[in-house]
């Protein structure tokens, strides 16, 4: 296939350079333009670079006619370039102008060498015929090797004849240190996506992938670094332009890199029609496209404010259960941090979205009524983001960000899903002990290149003021998960003696019998909110407690996400899998022979919930409160 290939190209490079060359520059446009007209796949690419490069400045009928005039002048050159090759070098200058062409030798006059840096404006393949015109230099370029070698050696033939030294980039380095050294003249591109070796600097205010090797080469030798450009100005027609001297005060080829990305940046928008649209310039790593453990990282240059950054719009679908979508909030917190241009929107159900308000890393949130359909849900997020990231494990999450048409689709495979997602994270190895179900979402960030952070939420403040002591006897699940309502009454009562405070009791409008039996009796100072709260306000309430005394609910979690501590109650679940998180609750819980069993009720004497005794939970209570009144007395006085 290869040969065929080659076969082909060659018959068509001999035809065009028999012809003359504005009937190749003619030709070239007609090709670009029925180029454009079938392959919508590059038409799309190019228009949404130019969108991401000009969206900012320029309107979409006028990036709609510049992506067709990308198209017939990069139609235009590709054809010309081959039929360069064949001109003397009086034919190349009579279809030329020149701006600074004495720049070049001026600057290898300096006999330091010369890094040039180069790029895919224009015509680009005359800058053989023209860099090989300084008498008495070595020239060379560094190239990336094209896989049909047949064509490659097409290409790299035609160079060679004019002089140049064609270097592999993946060999050539060594070579190209000795020839600047000895005050030639080495030609890099610096335009192209480098992938995982490249640095993370901005383009155009969007993070490109860059080479660092024109920046490498010009800091380890000291050599001039000299831009250049050639721009299509006519019909058959270029100018050849020699920009400024670069300064290089300093050894930093980050700065360097992202300097010459600003350079690249100024000569596209002189022509914007004449530089390589249809290449990804801004591709997505996969699978790591948080960029936190990239190899070279992300450089942002001095006073570069990162605000200027094009978002990185990532779409992440909450769980729909609370104590799930609290568990997760750790995983948002990693990749926020992933990149500096991460822009976070949470897809949720409506009753959640108050949670997510209260989440600092969260920049936007879509709220869904419960009701909606999947492709209400899908229309609604389709065409404005980069990726969706799946928390649930449902065919439905799957469905919504698939039919959205989100590029990056990523999650678990769950409900036989894995034709929906394009990125599927594995499954952890199964484990001697149980593991964290937050360390499940936390698990998608890190293999998408997020950071590592510490799986807990931390500790809030002590608040100002009278102690006031949250009660939840409530669990959504079932009754297996219920301490007993005379059980909470009666260490009340033992910490009302120990400790002048008041009980809030909080809850669900369901839990109101629960509640009216634990109250029976009691007469300590008390506020019964339950079923008497939104979201918002529970947040609220649950900021100003000292601690919260709790089964395994998702108000629980609520409390732990926002620093508050809490004595929590485990019978038929497992702590290691659902604890708060943080390093100041306490977890009472007695092993049985019969748990976890994860049943709703308890089939048999709830023995591991009768375990649990007030006294002891009440001792619980009164020490966190203690402890966190010594944390806030030795944060004042340091």
């Amino acid at each position: 296939m290869d040969r065929l290939v080659y076969g082909i190209v060659w018959v068509v490079v001999t035809v065009i350079r028999a012809l003359p060359l504005k009937v190749c520059f003619a030709l070239g446009t007609g090709v670009g333009a029925a180029l454009w007209a079938i392959l919508p796949g590059y038409r799309r690419l190019a228009r949404e670079n130019l969108e991401r490069a000009f969206g900012r400045e320029r309107s979409a009928a006028a990036l709609r006619g510049l992506t067709f005039r990308h198209f017939t002048t990069l139609g235009a050159n590709t054809v010309c370039a081959f039929k360069m090759a064949a001109l003397s070098d009086r034919q190349v200058r009579a279809c030329m102008t020149f701006e600074n062409e004495a720049g070049l030798p001026g600057a290898l006059a300096k006999g330091r060498g010369v890094v040039f840096i180069i790029s895919h404006i224009g015509n680009w393949e005359l800058l053989a015929q023209l860099t090989s015109a300084a008498p008495g230099y070595k020239s060379s370029t560094i190239y990336q090797a094209i896989r049909n070698k047949g064509i490659d050696d097409l290409i790299n033939r035609d160079r060679r004849a004019k002089g140049i030294i064609t270097l592999d980039r993946k060999r050539g380095v060594t070579k190209a240190l000795a020839l600047i050294r000895e005050g030639g003249l080495v030609g890099v591109l610096i335009d192209q996506h480098s992938g995982d070796a490249g640095i993370w600097t901005p383009f155009f205010d969007s993070l490109a992938s860059t080479s660092p090797l024109a920046a490498t080469l010009a800091t380890g030798t000291g050599a001039v670094i000299l831009p250049c450009a050639i721009y299509t100005t006519g019909f058959a027609h270029w100018n050849f332009v020699v920009g400024d001297e670069i300064d290089n005060p300093c050894s930093d080829p980050q700065a360097l890199t992202a300097t010459l990305n600003r350079t690249l940046e100024a000569q596209i928008r002189r022509s914007p029609a004449d530089w390589f649209w249809v290449h990804n310039r801004w591709k997505m790593p996969h699978p790591d496209f948080l960029l936190a453990r990239t190899k070279r990282g992300v450089y942002l240059p001095a006073g570069y404010d990162p605000m200027n950054l094009r978002p990185f719009r990532i779409l992440i679908r909450s769980s729909n259960w609370l104590g799930d979508a609290v568990m997760s909030a750790i995983a948002v917190r990693a990749i926020k941090q992933g990149r500096p241009d991460a822009r976070v929107t949470i897809l949720t159900r409506d009753k959640l979205a108050d949670f997510w308000r209260s989440v600092p890393e969260v920049d936007d949130i879509i709220a869904v009524p419960d009701g909606a359909g999947v492709f209400k849900v899908a229309w609604r997020i389709r065409n404005q983001f980069d990726v969706a990231v799946l928390f649930p494990n449902s065919s439905r999450s799957g469905l919504e960000v698939w039919l959205a048409g989100i590029r990056r689709r990523v999650g678990y495979i769950g409900e036989k899903r894995e034709w929906m997602l394009n990125q599927i994270i594995p499954e952890p190895k199964r484990a001697l002990r149980p593991r964290h179900h937050a360390a499940r979402y936390l698990r998608i960030a890190e293999k998408m290149g997020a950071p590592s952070i510490p799986l807990e939420f931390p500790t809030a403040p002590c608040p100002a003021g009278p102690i006031r002591i949250g009660i939840c006897p409530g669990a959504e699940y079932g009754g297996a998960k219920r301490w007993y309502p005379v059980r909470f009454r009666k260490m009340m009562k033992l910490v009302a003696e120990r400790i002048d405070c008041t009980f809030v009791i909080v809850g669900v409008s369901r839990d109101l019998p629960i509640v009216r039996d634990l109250l029976q009796g009691f007469d300590g100072p008390v506020e019964n909110l339950v079923g008497e709260t939104s979201l918002r306000q529970l947040i609220d309430e649950l900021r100003g407690m000292h601690t919260l005394v709790s089964n395994d609910t998702g108000t629980m979690h609520l409390a732990a996400s926002l620093g508050v501590p809490v004595v929590a109650l485990f019978g038929s679940t497992e702590p290691l899998m659902t604890r708060p998180l943080g390093s100041h609750h306490v977890i009472l819980r007695h092993q049985v022979e019969c748990s976890p069993c994860y049943q709703r009720e308890c089939p048999m004497d709830f023995r591991c919930m009768t375990a649990i005794t007030a006294e002891e939970v009440a001792d619980a209570v009164c020490n966190l409160i203690a402890n966190r009144h010594e944390m806030g007395a030795a944060t004042a006085v340091s």
